[in-house]
């Protein structure tokens, strides 16, 4: 795998290119990768176990983003890093040749970044992947829903969910994730999953969790809404299996959930909108 050090529009990435080549059809295809850490750290690792096997399995160009985290940075910082550098990859792609996808936080922020597209009148792109994630918690509660106090007990949360802490706006929480400290949770841009307007313009949608994932409720519940308002998409649910499965490529369900991602990508990219 070739790995370029990189700033895109003033972001900072890795840019990453199969050693055998990119794929006849995805000649004009890219994908971004926007990685996983609880908007607190994880780069470059979760980049690369985020990116680097779906390059290689769908021989296929991935951009991933060191966008702004916290706790030096609030929101909207990274919406605005995932903005800048889609705004620049348009310039010479069309929206649809381009997918975004993340895991966990990334998760968080592909949703959120949809949203934050919408508002400023950007075009949505082919295909998102909310992987580890849903899109938002419509109760201000981290990732939402009982999977949050279930997965701990079943000994198989690779990472413990966020604890709740008090939203400087009142008795609302952020879940423990200091870059959205002082936000509104009810606010679309922090938790699409509150605006059914919002979820509406979403592109079709890939939603990765498993059942002892803390995300899992979260998860299932974005894609029941996004069913609702008539979006495409597809929910796959590994069972027994933790949060952020994937990112150990020596298991086969690491597999088959690769060959998933890199399907969905193929089927969704390209297409005229």
């Amino acid at each position: 795998m070739d790995r370029e050090d990189t700033k895109i529009a003033g972001v900072h990435a890795y840019v990453y290119t199969p050693k055998a080549g990119i794929s006849v059809v995805n000649q004009s295809r890219v994908l971004v990768n926007l990685h996983g850490g609880g908007f607190s750290g994880c780069w470059p690792a979760c980049a690369e176990l985020e990116s680097i096997p779906i390059a290689a399995l769908g021989k296929i160009r991935v951009i991933s983003l060191d966008y702004r985290e916290g706790p030096q940075y609030k929101f909207p910082a990274a919406s605005e890093d995932v903005a800048a550098v889609y705004r620049e990859l348009l310039k010479d792609h069309t929206p649809q040749n381009v997918g975004i996808y993340g895991c966990s936080a990334g998760g968080m922020l592909t949703a959120m970044s949809v949203a934050w597209f919408a508002k400023h009148n950007l075009p949505r792109p082919a295909a998102v992947g909310i992987f580890c994630a849903g899109a938002g918690s419509p109760t201000g509660a981290g990732f939402g829903g009982d999977a949050a106090y279930t997965a701990g007990p079943f000994g198989e949360a690779r990472a413990p969910a966020p604890p709740q802490q008090p939203n400087t706006r009142g008795n609302q929480r952020s879940g423990g994730l200091g870059y959205l400290a002082g936000t509104d949770p009810k606010d679309p841009l922090v938790a699409p999953i509150n605006s059914p307007e919002i979820l509406a313009k979403f592109p079709p949608t890939l939603i990765i969790t498993a059942t002892r994932g803390f995300e899992m409720s979260g998860a299932i519940y974005t894609h029941t809404q996004l069913v609702k308002q008539g979006v495409d998409a597809e929910l796959h649910v590994w069972d027994g299996l933790f949060h952020g499965f994937f990112y150990n490529p020596d298991v086969p369900e690491s597999r088959d959930c690769y060959d998933i991602i890199v399907k969905f990508f193929d089927r969704h990219l390209g297409k005229r909108g």
